[in-house]
């Protein structure tokens, strides 16, 4: 499985310690350092739609300019804001073989490994 987010989010930093604190392993992917590209983005929201992946109540978004924000209006349009703004990007994207998620809850994680073990 693939964590995506950036280091010094608080959700990002509560997932990953929930994951090593319960045994899995994954793969970290700083998308601020590392980037993202669109082919990535295009998975995601093929996977959860683009709607879920733009953080409207982010900090980044609010301080994106109305113009940029009015032009958010289909996933071809999302892809561009987010490769632009990784950070407006919700957080964190867990990928795994059966599902993509975004967010972070304890008991979410737990159905997913669950579901992840029965493979």
């Amino acid at each position: 499985m693939k964590l995506f987010g950036i280091p010094n989010c608080d959700t990002v930093k509560k997932a990953r310690v929930w994951l090593t604190e319960n045994g899995f392993d994954y793969e970290w992917h700083d998308f601020k350092k590392q980037g993202l590209s669109a082919e990535q983005v295009q998975q995601w929201i093929d996977a959860i739609g683009w709607e879920v992946l733009i953080n409207k109540q982010g900090t980044t978004w609010r301080k994106l300019d109305e113009t940029t924000k009015a032009s958010v209006v289909d996933a071809d349009s999302a892809i561009a804001v987010m490769i632009a703004n990784p950070s407006v990007i919700k957080r964190p994207v867990l990928v795994t073989k059966k599902q993509t998620q975004v967010g972070f809850k304890p008991d979410m994680y737990e159905t997913i490994m669950e579901n992840t073990r029965l493979c």
